[in-house]
């Protein structure tokens, strides 16, 4: 692939910790400024102990990074949001590289707060942290709907229903992050009706369960954080699982659409504390796997630069609409996704 307008790509992520010392520094990093109480802290860092205090998505995103670079000839670039490769610590690398402008990837597919507009505020933090010098940025679209993304999800559905036996047919279960019920109301241009997040979570799963021929399945939330006072996405995986046994479901295959690569949320709540329900309620159980790993989401991460960059047509299964980036790089319309405070 040839550029001319872009010198470079940046991978744009979550961040996650890498070694025992690194998992409260990290969660600190998380919760800034919302009030999250110490002990909160302490369980979800007990959740990454169990780990060794270490993330799967470092590794997942430089295992995509490796990938992408064998796919073009842009140089590119990792950094994060709350863990080292710091974002800004990564466009000063840039810089000192002489990249003026450049596409970036956030490793998300869908729209909101902290799946969109989140990203696209580390994307100004950083580059006024730098100053100046600091390159243009472009985030690319969401890729909900990319058929590369369905596709993948859709085969390693497969690969976990052939890890189940044949009888009883397990249920299908798609999962992705819950978040406020208010920020979700919030998400999206206001013109457009809000709830943009789970609009395009549940076209997602929509897709997927159409390219596997199936027409019935359930959309459920994990990883719920805030106070229980506060409403959000349900129901809960576990909570289904709960409801699936009481209706007679002998077994599920849950697959994560919500996340693009394994992290806690999707080794903790899923691999742990999903399976051990199931365990208990005697049902069958397999985690489908993310999509990253695949190769296809390289070659779909390369055909998104081509959309921006070489005015490719974009390749789009659904019909809910899907916003992220504009030519000038403003990628959020006016109040798109803003929430009257932050989620948490």
């Amino acid at each position: 692939m040839e550029h001319s307008r872009f010198d470079a790509l940046l991978v744009l992520s979550f961040g996650g910790p890498e070694g025992p010392a690194e998992v409260r520094p990290f969660l600190e990093n998380v919760v800034r400024g919302r009030g999250v109480p110490p002990e909160r802290l302490d369980a979800v860092e007990e959740h990454y102990q169990h780990f060794g205090g270490v993330s799967p998505i470092n590794a997942r995103n430089r295992e995509l990074i490796a990938a992408v670079r064998e796919r073009t000839d842009l140089p590119v670039y990792f950094g994060n949001r709350n863990w080292h490769p710091m974002v800004e610590d990564t466009v000063e690398e840039m810089v000192r590289d002489g990249v003026r402008r450049a596409v970036v990837f956030a490793t998300s597919a869908y729209g909101g707060y902290s799946a969109c507009r989140q990203y696209d505020e580390d994307i100004a933090r950083a580059r006024k942290a730098v100053g100046d010098a600091a390159p243009r940025l472009v985030k690319l679209r969401h890729f909900f709907d990319h058929p590369l993304f369905v596709r993948a999800n859709a085969d390693a559905v497969r690969a976990a229903v052939a890890t189940l036996p044949a009888r009883p047919r397990p249920r299908l279960v798609f999962t992705a992050h819950s978040v406020p019920e208010a920020a979700d109301v919030a998400g999206g241009p206001p013109a457009e009706g809000g709830r943009l997040y789970s609009k395009q979570v549940r076209e997602a799963a929509r897709l997927v369960a159409a390219e596997l021929g199936e027409d019935d399945f359930d959309v459920v939330w994990q990883s719920r954080s805030g106070p229980p006072r506060v409403p959000w996405l349900a129901p809960d995986i576990v909570d289904h699982l709960d409801e699936l046994a009481g209706r007679g479901v002998g077994a599920v295959v849950v697959s994560p659409i919500g996340f693009v690569s394994d992290h806690l949320e999707v080794v903790w709540d899923l691999d742990t504390e999903a399976a051990e329900k199931a365990a208990e309620l005697g049902m069958g159980f397999a985690r489908a796997a993310t999509a990253g790993p695949d190769p296809r989401f390289a070659d779909m991460v390369v055909e998104l630069i081509a959309e921006h960059v070489e005015g490719a047509a974009p390749r789009r299964l659904g019909e809910v609409p899907g916003f992220g980036c504009t030519a000038d790089g403003a990628t959020c319309a006016v109040d798109c996704c803003a929430p009257a405070r932050r989620p948490g």
